[in-house]
């Protein structure tokens, strides 16, 4: 599935549990209309079904739910996007300005994704960015810069990478914490 960013964030925003329309809108910061369409789209793919049941006073109450379908894809598309990442530390702690560079240009629209989903780490992102002599607009255009995107971990089931919460997976650069569960 080659999914837009946004599809695949709003994928994301309903595995983490946002069920309404209202709250997918307010966790994403995508417009009403462009996340209807959106919406519309995942539902044709068999991406997620739409549940409708009876309200409270009487009125139907419309709750999304992501489909084992969406689910698997989801997860896969977050594992590319940890791979990536991976490459991306990698190429900067080479130092090869000119790959990471190239790497980063051709890689544009995950960036937003890897925001979203907790997978970047924020520090090392901006060491990049310094190294490159460039800055996060000239990747990742304002508008597409999920809401409290860098502040958000990745709670999205990924297949078994570590559940210890480090998303670099370079060893440094995120806390590590192992609560017990």
């Amino acid at each position: 599935m080659e999914e837009e960013p946004k599809d695949v964030i709003v994928l994301g925003a309903i595995k983490k549990g946002a069920k309404k329309f209202d709250k997918i809108k307010n966790k994403t910061g995508i417009e009403p209309e462009e996340l209807n369409k959106i919406l519309e789209k995942l539902e044709e793919r068999g991406m997620i079904k739409v549940d409708k049941k009876k309200g409270l006073f009487g009125g139907e109450k419309v709750e999304l739910q992501i489909t084992d379908k969406g689910s698997n894809e989801l997860d896969q598309r977050v594992h590319e996007m940890k791979q990536n990442w991976d490459q991306m530390v990698q190429m900067y702690k080479s130092g090869d300005k000119k790959k990471l560079e190239g790497f980063m240009e051709s890689n544009k629209s995950m960036l937003p994704m890897m925001m979203f989903f907790g997978i970047m780490d924020m520090m090392m992102f901006s060491m990049m960015f310094s190294m490159m002599g460039a800055h996060m607009n000239d990747y990742v255009p304002q508008d597409q810069v999920p809401p409290g995107a860098e502040n958000q971990p990745s709670d999205v089931g990924d297949g078994g990478a570590d559940a210890g919460g480090d998303m670099g997976g370079d060893g440094g650069g995120g806390f590590d914490i192992d609560i017990g569960f």
